[in-house]
This record gives structure tokens, C-alpha cells and sequence, in this order.
């Protein structure tokens, strides 16, 4: 069993930067491909950005690329969201997701067996 616990969301200004925090239990998060994904009211949860397990490979919604860095510390059981050049349609409940399976395509909320409960992100124009 996986738990994951979202933190470091807030209000910022357009422009601003914001760095999500994703703190993961369990022994085998070292083996999970992570996805952070968000969800704005009225709207479907939409991917934002996945790692590969060992983090050398990443992926992004083009919405993001340029702006958003995923990251992880295996070490430290944590997978990090930088943001940068936030815009207002940036606001969103962000979610952290764990892939145990691994072959599943990493932009499907599906693939994702394990979430968190959310923080929420809300940039002011």
C-alpha cells in the first residue's frame, strides 16, 4: 500500500512560482512512475506532468512545457512539481499518482492505481 500526501499549494500572483511537494510511503515507491494531475472546478482531472521511475525520463502536457519541472528524490520518498510563470488558468486542485504496474500510458488517470487527497493552487491575475 502506497500514501501519498500533496503539499505547497497556495495563492500567487500571475507569474509567480509555486514547488509542489509529493511525500510517498512505502517501501517500492522507488519502482512507481509518478504523474501530478490537476483538476479546475466544472472540469475533468487532466495529466500535467509524470517521471519515470528512476526520474530520467519526463513527460508534459504541452500546456506546461517550458514552465513546469517534475523531479524526484528517491531518498527522500518525494516527487516535486516546480512552477513557474503561473498563469490564472494554472488554478486547479493539484494531485499526486503513483503507477506500480509500470506500462501504462502515464497521460491516463488509469494507469494510476494510488492518490493523494490534493492541495489546492489558485494564481490571481
Amino acid at each position: 500500500q502506497v500514501q501519498l500526501v500533496e503539499s505547497g499549494g497556495g495563492l500567487v500572483q500571475a507569474g509567480g512560482s509555486l514547488r509542489l511537494s509529493c511525500a510517498a510511503s512505502g517501501r517500492t515507491f522507488s519502482r512507481y512512475r509518478m504523474g501530478w494531475f490537476r483538476q479546475a472546478p466544472g472540469k475533468e482531472r487532466e495529466f500535467v506532468a509524470a517521471i519515470s521511475w528512476s526520474g530520467g525520463n519526463t513527460y508534459y502536457a504541452d500546456f506546461v512545457k517550458g514552465r513546469f519541472t517534475i523531479s524526484r528524490d528517491i531518498a527522500k520518498n518525494t516527487v516535486y512539481l516546480q512552477m513557474n510563470s503561473l498563469k490564472p488558468e494554472d488554478t486547479a486542485v493539484y494531485y499526486c499518482a503513483a503507477d506500480p504496474r509500470g506500462h501504462g500510458s502515464l497521460w491516463v488517470r488509469e494507469s494510476y492505481d494510488y492518490w493523494g487527497q490534493g492541495t489546492q493552487v489558485t494564481v490571481a491575475s
